[in-house]
C-alpha cells in the first residue's frame, strides 16, 4: 500500500493534487490505515484537484452512521431534532466538505451504481461504459466528458417547457 501511495504521490505532485479517502477505519489494517492518513496530511495544502478514495466504503453503511451519529446527538440534546436538514444530516458522513458528484462513471459493462456515494451521487449524470477500467484511456475519458457536456443538468427539476400560445375561440376559452 505504501508503494502504491508513493507512486501516486509523484504523478499528483504536478498537478497538485489533494488526496483524500472515504471508509471504516475499523476494519483496516493499522498500516493501510496510516498510510491513507500521511497522504491526507502531506496533501492536504495542495489546491488543484480533489481525489477521493474510498477504501473500505459502503454507501448504505456510510448514511447508517451518518444516522447513528445524529441521533446520539440529538439524543444528547446537543441538536434539536426538528432543525435536522439536508445540510445537517451531510456533516456526519464520512467526507463532509465532498461535493456532490456530476457524473458517475460506471465502466465494465455494470450498469448500477453497487452502493457508491448514494448520498453525493443523487442528482450525478450516470455515464456507463463497457469498457473495463484498466483498458480506460484519455480518449475514453474525453469521450465522458463531451458526453457529460452536452447533457442539461436539472437536479431533479421538471424540464422547462416553452410557453404556449394562447388562441381564444368561442366564448373566450383558451385552446392551443
Amino acid at each position: 500500500m505504501s508503494k502504491c501511495a508513493s507512486n501516486w504521490d509523484v504523478r499528483c505532485r504536478v498537478r497538485r493534487v489533494r488526496l483524500r479517502w472515504a471508509g471504516v477505519r475499523s476494519r483496516l489494517p493499522a498500516d493501510v490505515i496510516e498510510t491513507l492518513l500521511k497522504a491526507e496530511r502531506a496533501t492536504r495544502d495542495r489546491t488543484g484537484l480533489t481525489l477521493t478514495g474510498c477504501v473500505n466504503y459502503g454507501g448504505r453503511a456510510e448514511i447508517t452512521a451518518a444516522a447513528a451519529k445524529l441521533a446520539q446527538e440529538a439524543a444528547a440534546g446537543r441538536i434539536a431534532p426538528l432543525s435536522v436538514s439536508e445540510h445537517a444530516f451531510a456533516r456526519y458522513l464520512h467526507v463532509p466538505e465532498l461535493p456532490d458528484v456530476d457524473l458517475l462513471l460506471r465502466t465494465g459493462g455494470d450498469q448500477r451504481t453497487s452502493n457508491f456515494l448514494p448520498w453525493q451521487a443523487t442528482y450525478a449524470e450516470l455515464l456507463f461504459l463497457d469498457t473495463p477500467w484498466p483498458a480506460v484511456d484519455r480518449r475514453t475519458l474525453w469521450e465522458a466528458i463531451e458526453q457529460y457536456a452536452r447533457r442539461t443538468r436539472r437536479y431533479g427539476s421538471v424540464p422547462r417547457i416553452p410557453d404556449q400560445p394562447t388562441f381564444l375561440s368561442g366564448h373566450g376559452a383558451q385552446t392551443p
